[in-house]
């Protein structure tokens, strides 16, 4: 049995993260998403996997290459434009040859995740399985309506509050047999011009074909939707990583609980880590910082003296200049931050935190949130970001400088100052 990844999506939601990576490559606890997905799939049983691939679809490629690293043999096919996941569903359908496991390739899984799934299809005579998970908020996902025999009726997208048909939501991992292509190509497009797959597998269940559901553990399953929702899967992430400490660490640093250090990294004196801590090559920690838990450190980041990071996401190569904070922030790759840079992540009033995402605001619902940094972002010394700022590739902030708003990729923001200088009398 061969399993299709869903990886065409570009993840407009995440910007300015995915202005210059897809979402399946951002990295929590040192992984991509992605990556998460096709060891689920391993841990199943399936050896071969195909990624469906759009949006930057050479950096998938190129990143897990023919899958040899993960013991998987991965090969790719493009989707033209992205028509939805029904429409990326029957892009693999030439080099599907039996039944196949389908996964969206944007969600977190656990291993056991899709073993669970295909257990239940294997039990033989059904059309379909889906796996599904218990959520808080039904109106944000696609709900389950399940008959009285607990077989799948058909599938709501985002019900109304207070009119879902149950909690239960589609998790995007499935056990198809190939009719399922049949009823892709039966569908219709929706409202937003896509064909989605969800309406192929409600076609299955009013044709009377049996579409069972296979309840994945919360554990098991993590949804990334909007920036903030990052800090929360870099948590769920740390929690499971394989802990090892590999690198230097100077008499006088400590680290507490779980804490990852590469074998190139180096932890400098004074330094105090609280774990789950992930802590990548090359980087380099201290002296005298704090490094606070639910954060990740990517390749070659430099923390300088005396700063602290707390929940934070910090990409590749970027550098935190001495005597700044980083608090509930994700920083992009080669961000440079000037002396005592500070990312404000609570509100003076202690009200919840709001973000614009696509153009609206919306209430993160979080108490604890900072800023999120493109790729390439360079700030002057005592710069400030306000609590749920976001700011795009390329930008640079001037010292002084406190930012209140978000910055589109390419701006500068710089701090005109009047400054009046006198005749010193003796």
């Amino acid at each position: 049995m061969k399993a299709v990844l869903l990886a065409a999506g570009e993840g407009v939601r995440l910007l300015p993260i995915t202005a210059t990576r897809p979402k399946h490559l951002i990295k929590v606890g040192g992984k991509p998403i992605l990556q998460f997905c096709l060891e689920a799939v391993k841990n199943a049983g399936i050896t071969e996997a195909i990624i469906v691939t759009h949006y930057m679809g050479d950096a998938i490629r190129q990143y897990f290459g023919d899958g040899e690293k993960l013991g998987l043999r991965i090969s790719y096919v493009e989707q033209k434009a992205v028509f939805g996941t029904g429409n990326a569903a029957g892009v693999a359908e030439p080099y599907v040859d039996d039944d196949f496991v389908l996964v969206y390739g944007d969600l977190l899984f656990g291993l056991d995740a899709v073993k669970n799934v295909l257990k239940l299809y294997e039990r033989g005579k059904t059309a379909a399985v889906m796996g599904v998970v218990q959520v808080d908020k039904p109106e944000s996902y696609g709900i389950i309506k399940l008959d009285e025999e607990k077989k799948v009726k058909r599938i709501v997208e985002k019900p109304a509050a207070g009119k879902a048909p149950s909690n239960l939501a589609n998790a995007g991992v499935y056990v198809f047999s190939r009719v399922v292509f049949d009823k892709i190509k039966q569908t219709k497009a929706s409202v937003r011009g896509e064909w989605e797959l969800t309406d192929a597998v409600t076609l299955l269940a009013e044709e009377g074909k049996t579409v069972l559901a296979a309840e994945i553990s919360k554990d098991d399953w993590f949804d990334v939707g909007r920036p903030w929702d990052l800090l929360d899967a870099n948590n769920w992430a740390l929690k499971r990583m394989e802990l090892q400490v590999l690198g230097t660490i100077e008499q006088g640093a400590h680290l507490i609980g779980p804490v990852s250090v590469a074998e190139s990294a180096r932890i400098r004196s004074g330094a105090y880590i609280e774990g789950p801590v992930f802590i990548d090559e090359d980087c380099d920690v201290g002296p005298n910082c704090y490094v606070r838990s639910g954060t990740t450190l990517g390749r070659s980041v430099r923390v300088g003296n005396a700063c602290e990071i707390k929940n934070s996401i910090i990409m590749d190569h970027t550098h935190v200049g001495h005597l700044s904070y980083v608090g509930d922030s994700i920083l992009g790759e080669r961000c440079n931050l000037g002396a005592g840079t500070v990312t404000a992540n609570y509100r003076l009033d202690a009200g919840t935190i709001k973000m614009i995402v696509k153009d609206q605001l919306i209430d993160t619902g979080r108490r604890k949130l900072g800023a999120v940094l493109g790729d390439n972002v360079k700030t002057g010394i005592k710069s400030l970001f306000m609590p749920g700022i976001k700011v795009g590739v390329n930008s640079w902030i001037g010292p002084n400088v406190m930012v209140e708003r978000d910055l589109p990729a390419n701006s500068m923001a710089f701090l005109k100052q009047n400054c009046e200088i006198q005749e010193k009398k003796p």
